[in-house]
């Protein structure tokens, strides 16, 4: 399906085998199943064949393509697609965030993945203040449940965040160190995450 106006979707290239369209020949990879992974097919029309770029890009009403994201970098919740890579820039604009990154995380009995956000913070940081920050920047489905305050955010050599060591720790007070706070959906406010809580949420009480 295409997207509308302002509608994120993958951008994707025609595959063609005809020889005077070179633009649209698709070799593939070396591996066939790394090949076909990136390849879907009667798209728009019965028989098409299309290339997957793994770009998640947005057009506007002028007609104008941007680049929003990478589909490796979003996450479900709430029925609707959520960008890490805008969550974190917004929390970045917070005053008080040195370090932001943003992920998804399950929770038992839930569809999709709840937004969790791990954050370098100086002295003067407060989760409330931040809550009202982000209302009028972000709709109410991309905010996140889960805030984990480090002391730094872990890099590779090439200095891009292991987000995914992140992800595999969660939200687990008994294994992660650092403060985890909760966004309570009766009250909208966080509170610190304890073992309690923490069963209470994979009971499916608090969600």
């Amino acid at each position: 399906m295409q997207c509308v106006v302002n509608e994120v979707g993958e951008a994707v290239g025609k595959i063609s085998s005809a020889t005077s369209d070179l633009g649209s020949d698709f070799e593939g990879y070396t591996n066939k199943d790394a090949t076909d992974k990136k390849i879907i097919r009667d798209v728009f029309t019965k028989g098409d064949a299309w290339f997957r770029a793994g770009d998640l890009m947005q057009k506007d009403k002028r007609g104008y393509f941007y680049f929003v994201d990478r589909v490796g970098d979003t996450f479900r919740w709430k029925g609707e697609n959520v960008s890490t890579t805008e969550v974190s820039a917004i929390i970045m604009t917070f005053p008080h965030v040195v370090e932001a990154t943003v992920y998804g995380v399950s929770i038992p009995g839930t569809d999709g993945r709840a937004g969790m956000a791990a954050m370098v913070v100086d002295e003067s940081f407060d989760l409330t203040e931040l809550t009202t920050y982000l209302e009028s920047r972000l709709p109410r489905y991309a905010h996140p449940i889960f805030v984990r305050i480090c002391g730094k955010i872990e890099t590779t050599e090439t200095f891009r965040q292991k987000k995914y060591e992140l992800m595999q720790q969660g939200y687990d007070p008994t294994i992660v160190s650092d403060n985890i706070y909760f966004k309570e959906p009766e009250r909208e406010t966080f509170v610190r995450l304890d073992p309690e809580l923490y069963n209470s949420i994979l009971r499916g009480r608090k969600t």
